[in-house]
């Protein structure tokens, strides 16, 4: 009777070992799919940052910050880029009035005043910009000096206004 218990322990204990051991296996094989599909996913999102950061390299192309010999210019002169460019824009925006057209848009607007919404400076010379009164919209190239005053000078030289669909 002994050794039959001791059999039927011994049965027991192989058989709890085996199921331990295959319940092991389950949980470590799903961990490994996971730990397998996390390293697929991070590769993944790598190759996309690296194709949204060449894509910005080229979208920044015609901007004065991309722009080597654009900064180069103003280093020689001795201005700060960085500071220079938020004071365009913020002297540009500033144009915009309360109850009167923006006077770097040469159209009056017909359901509003025309003000100039986004400013894109592309180098040491130009400045690419979109305007609207609400319901027309266009965009302007302007030409830009800084004199030996420090005096910011804008000319518009082009522009044109969207049909209306």
């Amino acid at each position: 009777m002994r050794s039959k218990i001791i059999l039927y322990l011994f049965i027991f204990s192989v058989l709890f070992t085996i199921f331990i051991y295959v319940n092991d296996k389950k949980i470590l094989d799903a961990k490994e799919e996971r730990i397998q599909n996390q390293h697929e996913r991070i590769t993944e999102l790598e190759h996309q940052n690296e194709q949204l950061a060449n894509a910005n390299l080229r979208l920044n192309y015609f901007s004065l910050t991309g722009n080597e010999e654009a900064i180069s210019y103003f280093e020689n002169q001795g201005v700060d880029v960085t500071q220079l460019a938020a004071s365009i824009e913020d002297q540009i925006i500033s144009r915009n009035k309360a109850y009167q057209d923006n006077e770097l848009v040469p159209f009056e607007g017909m359901e509003g005043n025309m003000r100039i919404n986004k400013v894109k400076i592309l180098n040491h010379k130009w400045i690419i910009a979109d305007f609207t009164d609400g319901t027309y919209w266009g965009e302007i190239l302007i030409s830009y000096q800084i004199d030996e005053d420090n005096n910011l000078q804008l000319t518009t030289e082009k522009s044109f206004l969207y049909p209306q669909s």
